[in-house]
């Protein structure tokens, strides 16, 4: 899947070198109050909590630090979440690692964007009371699109914008593909998968607990 967004759309490739710049050292970001660490049995991720030196988003370097952690606390049944997104390819990433070691997922605050993917990759998938889960379609900047195309239209053939246009439309179509069925299979209601692709990407829809509950989102037992 190539066309993965960083919150309003860079790409794949061009996150990797973004996250590495933006990332703090895991020290910093360890350090039992910051944005990512472990209290009892619960794995807090908190990206709106963070130092001036820390990044404000899902960035690739947690990757890591996610497994990391939970190789060195065994006991983690639970990861919290608070986070407005990031990278797209970490999230999935981290959804993986959260979906293989079983965990049960809590929103504390809120969940946007990328953070769902986390979210949804949970057993157990709860939202403390006032908390809000927050959905839009996915985009990519025209910037994003420029430097993408420059980057690699040499290597990939796109002799010119319009072969590029051509292969966007088809992957553009692959990933919605892989979004909706990644939804669904994770036990999110197809009708409401649909629904949460109605919103530009600058905005926001923030389901209620009891729509979120009859989509599937919200579930108080592993399927």
């Amino acid at each position: 899947m190539a066309i993965l967004g960083y919150k309003t759309g860079p790409v794949r490739a061009l996150l990797s070198l973004a996250a590495l710049i933006l990332a703090a050292p895991a020290s910093a970001l360890d350090d039992g109050a910051g944005r990512l660490f472990v209290d009892g049995s619960t794995l807090s991720f908190d990206t709106e909590a963070v130092a001036d030196d820390q990044p404000g988003e899902i960035v690739i370097s947690d990757i890591d630090l996610f497994r990391s952690l939970l190789q060195e606390h065994p006991d983690v049944s639970t990861l919290q979440l608070n986070s407005s997104g990031g990278s797209i390819y970490a999230s999935s990433e981290i959804a993986w690692i959260v979906s293989d070691y079983g965990l049960n997922t809590q929103v504390d605050g809120e969940c946007v964007s990328a953070c769902v993917d986390v979210f949804l990759a949970g057993a157990r998938r709860e939202m403390t009371l006032g908390s809000k889960i927050g959905f839009h379609r996915r985009s990519w900047s025209p910037q994003a699109v420029e430097g993408y195309y420059e980057d690699l239209r040499e290597s990939r053939g796109w002799a010119t914008p319009f072969v590029f246009g051509s292969w966007i439309y088809t992957d553009t179509q692959r990933e919605m593909f892989e979004y909706l069925s990644y939804m669904v299979d994770n036990g999110v209601e197809p009708g409401f998968a649909i629904q949460t692709l109605q919103v530009d990407s600058g905005d926001e829809w923030y389901p209620t607990r009891m729509q979120l509950i009859e989509a599937g989102v919200l579930r108080d037992e592993a399927p």
